[in-house]
């Protein structure tokens, strides 16, 4: 069976979970930050090497700023509560997304929990903050583009491990499974480089509502799957880098699936 080595979440239906119960938007956010604990202390359980969370997207500026403010605590609030908590858990904390233009209290924040949990060995937590890919992958290709325009780097020698390396995860696998909860079937802007060869599962939950039960159903789900980056089953063609000899004319896209929840 397969073992997933990286699992990235899209932390979706906070503000639903609240508006199904009467609540503001803001209580299903203080819940979501509930779920996230239980995920994240699942995942080091299950000896999960990475996972990603899709905290805060770069297009939820555009929310209320009633609604960003109360994120924006809430981030502080998970940072100085639970920060210790990880670092004594082995926990290493990375953040990727455009850091330039957030408030200097923010950045060190976001400093500090890289920082202090940089020499850690064990779960790989990276939090998504202020991210969106098309930004990521616009940022890496202005950096591409100044090193072309001083004489750095050969337009010839661009790669997509060249690619890869200037973006915001550069040295992380790329994800093998994502989930998005709430029912909704997209990406939303997130890890779409890093996604070519992902796993997708959609499952009907909302994001408060999804624990350790959930977390391990699907794990279990993502066991089952054929993963064939380009090939056919029986081949020995196992990585994205065996992509390239594969038999394109047979290429096999990869499944996806809505879950209204995995029995």
């Amino acid at each position: 069976m397969l073992e997933p080595r990286h699992i990235a979440i899209i932390m979706d239906g906070n503000g639903r979970w609240a508006t199904k119960r009467g609540l503001a938007r803001t209580a299903g956010h203080k819940a979501g930050v509930e779920a996230l604990r239980i995920v994240v202390n699942e995942a080091g359980k299950c000896g999960l090497q990475w996972l990603t969370l899709f905290a805060f997207s770069s297009e939820n500026w555009s929310r209320p700023d009633s609604e960003v403010t109360e994120l924006l605590m809430l981030l502080k609030l998970f940072i100085r509560r639970d920060l210790g908590v990880l670092n004594k858990n082995n926990v290493r904390v990375r953040i990727i997304g455009d850091r330039i233009h957030l408030e200097p209290e923010i950045r060190a924040l976001l400093d500090e929990a890289e920082n202090l949990t940089r020499a850690n060995t064990g779960l790989n937590l990276v939090i998504a903050f202020n991210y969106g890919s098309r930004d990521e992958i616009t940022r890496a290709m202005q950096s591409l583009g100044a090193d072309i325009a001083a004489g750095r780097l050969d337009p010839r020698s661009i790669s997509a491990d060249l690619i890869s390396a200037h973006l915001d995860t550069s040295g992380m696998p790329d994800p093998d499974l994502i989930i998005r909860t709430s029912g909704e079937m997209r990406l939303s802007n997130f890890l779409l480089w890093q996604a070519a060869y992902a796993e997708f599962l959609f499952v009907e939950c909302l994001w408060p509502e999804f624990g350790a039960k959930e977390f391990k159903d699907a794990i279990a789900s993502y066991k089952m799957r054929s993963r064939r980056f380009g090939g056919i089953d029986g081949t020995s063609c196992s990585t994205p880098a065996c992509e390239a000899s594969a038999n394109n004319d047979e290429f096999l896209p990869v499944e996806m699936v809505k879950a209204a929840g995995i029995k």
